[in-house]
């Protein structure tokens, strides 16, 4: 079986060799510090006892288990703490394809590239829907492209690349069609605590046994490597779900588990606020900026992305390329994302160098 491999490394790799100085606005990596309450954890547990340093249970600490379920209102038996995100996602859409009910998988597109690549990995099929031009995911579409073969439809909301947050009657919708055709609605809620508009909706807000939800803490806790996240499972699907995660990866990071408990606790809600605000900041830095280079945009609602259009210039590899040595900034090729925004680039705003990233493409593009 031949893979498609995501373009992120290679613009990485690309962006890391290039003679002159490059800011980088290709990957999710959170600039700002995590909770000084995670750092204090790290520091505590060096000095912890011998069994600290060993397997943690499978499927997650204990603790840390009940207090992603007393946040979420569910049962700590549903929750299967991941090696973040990706393989909450993993899971999630093995169980819906395991459940024997088809081999389609709905995703939207623009699409987060890791979705079409794990359903191909698990031996399912593609079909896409394409959103509005602010990156809405119609559920007239999504009914319609579904059928008695959908194993699962795949949403993420607040939504990498466009930024999108589905409002609550567009979940509701999804969670129907998931229970009408007997699928099931895997929920990527990665970007939950960066909804700059008010608009998210969870989908653990419509009790269902045809929805799984996803989350992580890579984003929210700025510690994309330190790989913890979750999913939260309908009781009938998540023993098998349990037992997959155990084969895969036995268990996760004892020591990563152990200071996110700890952040949450003693985390002050201002941590997410002030992050929220520098967003927002951030948002209107570069978008002031793309307006100056005659540019077309969506103005993300959440996450943390801008996609962008320049006049005459597709959103290509060769292109990024190019940006890249002529212009200094790297951002994401709108090809990797899917047909519907071929002639975009996607900008990630974690980086302090945000508006100087912007004024060198007005420059470029003047």
């Amino acid at each position: 079986m031949e893979y498609e491999t995501p373009l992120f490394f290679r613009v990485m790799e690309y962006a890391s060799q290039a003679e002159g100085d490059v800011i980088d606005m290709v990957s999710g990596n959170p600039d700002w510090e995590p909770p000084e309450a995670l750092r204090d954890a790290l520091h505590e547990y060096a000095d912890l006892e011998p069994d600290a340093f060993q397997y943690p249970p499978s499927p997650g600490l204990h603790e840390l288990r009940e207090e992603i379920a007393a946040r979420r209102g569910v049962d700590a038996e549903q929750v299967v703490v991941t090696n973040g995100a990706g393989e909450a996602n993993y899971l999630a859409m093995a169980r819906a394809l395991e459940r024997d009910r088809g081999d389609e998988i709905v995703l939207a597109d623009p699409v987060y590239p890791y979705y079409p690549g794990k359903t191909t990995m698990l031996g399912g099929t593609q079909t896409y829907v394409s959103t509005d031009e602010t990156g809405q995911l119609d559920p007239a579409a999504v009914r319609e492209a579904a059928s008695e073969d959908t194993a699962a439809i795949v949403a993420n909301s607040p939504n990498n690349p466009t930024g999108a947050v589905y409002p609550e009657e567009t979940v509701r919708e999804l969670v129907a069609i998931a229970e009408e055709y007997d699928a099931v609605l895997v929920s990527d809620e990665v970007y939950d605590h960066f909804d700059l508009a008010g608009n998210f909706s969870s989908a653990l807000e419509v009790e269902s046994d045809h929805r799984i939800v996803t989350n992580a803490f890579s984003k929210s806790l700025a510690i994309t490597g330190f790989r913890v996240g979750y999913a939260i499972f309908p009781p009938e699907l998540v023993e098998n779900a349990k037992s997959r995660h155990m084969l895969v990866n036995v268990a996760g990071s004892r020591p990563s588990q152990y200071a996110v408990l700890q952040a949450l606790r003693e985390t002050d809600p201002d941590y997410y606020e002030r992050n929220r605000d520098l967003l927002r900041e951030r948002v209107d830095a570069f978008t002031d900026a793309l307006d100056a280079a005659g540019a077309s945009y969506t103005e993300p609602e959440g996450a943390f992305y801008v996609m962008a259009r320049f006049e005459e210039y597709p959103g290509t590899l060769e292109n990024v390329f190019e940006l890249i040595d002529e212009a200094g900034v790297a951002g994401m090729p709108g090809t990797a994302f899917g047909d519907s925004r071929s002639d975009w680039i996607r900008f990630a705003l974690v980086t302090p160098r945000v508006e100087e990233a912007a004024d060198r493409l007005a420059t470029y593009f003047e």
